[in-house]
């Protein structure tokens, strides 16, 4: 089979398996079966077992997966993530659309402790969906702001997503978690803008809460609310971030110490059961398997696409492009975002940067610029229908009267402000290479 066929045979594949139901890793793996049967041949099945075993499966790196996936269960199954909502939405009370601003505040301040979208935008939909409809907030805007807000998760570090990248890119994991620290952080001012703008043109969106709610907490009893439950995932935050920023320690290091600060988080906010902590362990467990297996997969297509010559049919269909390695960037980047629609960002990132970081390292472009617009241009994965996670973990837990429609309509004004975080990238590299450039000497 031509190098061309191959490649339309395995990407044609890999939609028909996921089209058909069926989970990503298996999908990726059979497909390289099937590739390599009629490519290559089916002789390099056993590189590509070498491969994964002794290459990817090896990698120190990944070590920091599964740890920052416990960390995040112990954070999520303390409790402190409801009360931290709760002290932030008295404290904007008096801030006309405060719930849809509280909700952004607090899921970065989750995103950089727990980076799992799905308990985010699970936590948020059950604790803040509600109420905000309950005092009139707009539907729309209200299911949005969860959305776009809970997807932070996977951009802001300490971040699975960034671990995974590095491990798979020249790229450390110190530059690259310092590199998305400043468009995540952007990303989160510019949904709050939004908040405030649409609220000020449209007052019905976001009115105040009750002042008779807000007269229950006296001013003291604010201020310890917050010191009780917001410095804690704070010091969670800075004891992972200020680690690896300062040398201290390295990705894996930091991670052991996220999970030693959440779980004495557990401790003291949570139940301290231990049929709780078990089913922490095994919820880590669960997600750690299904994270490792889609490397699996990825490692042996990746392989035998590399093998059977389509690597080199997609850098000469991404070097045809007009506009030269604007063109490039361009095509690259609207494939992430294509492939979003359909895959989620481990399946992404491992299928495409095989293919291409090699062609951007040979365009001369900064591979660290390159990798986190990339990551921002995954925040559309969760967003975009059909198969947009974030709109199936809201409507999971949302109530009645939200449709999946009124989801699909949400998104929209979230994503336009992702591509535009991307074009003020594209203009001012420096909001992504500064920081490491400071903190690491990138």
């Amino acid at each position: 089979m031509s190098p061309e066929m191959l490649t339309l045979f395995m990407f044609g594949g890999l939609l028909v398996g996921l089209f058909m139901g069926h989970p990503l890793a298996f999908v990726l793996g059979g497909i390289a079966v099937l590739g390599a049967w009629l490519g290559p041949g089916a002789k390099i099945l056993g590189t590509l077992i070498n491969n994964i075993y002794g290459n990817a499966m090896d990698n120190y790196v990944l070590v920091a997966i599964p740890l920052f996936i416990l960390m995040a269960r112990f954070l999520n199954d303390s409790g402190v993530t409801e009360k931290m909502f709760e002290a932030m939405r008295l404290l904007l009370a008096n801030l006309r659309g405060g719930l849809a601003l509280t909700v952004v505040i607090v899921s970065v301040l989750l995103a950089a402790t727990t980076g799992i979208v799905g308990a985010s935008i699970a936590v948020m939909g059950m604790i803040a969906l509600v109420p905000m409809l309950k005092y009139g907030y707009n539907k729309e805007l209200s299911t949005g702001v969860i959305m776009a807000s809970g997807c932070l998760g996977i951009l802001i570090p300490p971040s699975i997503m960034l671990i995974l990248m590095a491990s798979y890119s020249p790229v450390s994991v110190g530059a690259l978690f310092a590199g998305a620290l400043v468009p995540g952080l952007l990303l989160g001012v510019m949904y709050a803008l939004y908040v405030l703008i649409i609220c000020h043109v449209k007052p019905s969106y976001g009115p105040l809460v009750p002042a008779e709610e807000r007269a229950e907490t006296s001013t003291r009893e604010l201020l310890v609310m917050l010191a009780k439950y917001v410095l804690p995932p704070m010091s969670l935050i800075l004891g992972v971030l200020g680690a690896l920023f300062t040398g201290i320690a390295t990705a894996t290091e930091a991670s052991a110490i996220g999970v030693t600060i959440a779980f004495l988080l557990f401790l003291i906010f949570g139940d301290r059961k231990v049929s709780t902590c078990y089913r922490t362990l095994i919820d880590a467990s669960k997600t750690t398997t299904m994270v490792m297996l889609v490397l699996v997969g990825a490692t042996a297509f990746t392989g035998v696409f590399s093998r059977g010559g389509g690597m080199q049919v997609i850098h000469e269909l991404v070097m045809a492009m007009p506009g030269g390695t604007t063109g490039a960037l361009i095509l690259m980047l609207f494939l992430v975002f294509i492939l979003g629609m359909f895959l989620d960002w481990t399946g992404i990132v491992l299928l495409s940067f095989p293919i291409m970081l090699p062609i951007v390292e040979s365009m001369g472009i900064d591979v660290l610029w390159f990798v986190v617009m990339v990551a921002v241009v995954l925040q559309t994965s969760f967003l975009t229908p059909p198969f947009g996670y974030a709109l199936f973990y809201l409507k999971g837990v949302a109530p009645k009267g939200v449709e999946i429609v009124d989801l699909y309509k949400a998104v929209i004004p979230f994503c336009a402000l992702i591509v535009l975080a991307c074009v003020l990238m594209a203009f001012f590299p420096a909001l992504v290479t500064g920081l490491p450039s400071m903190l690491i000497g990138y």
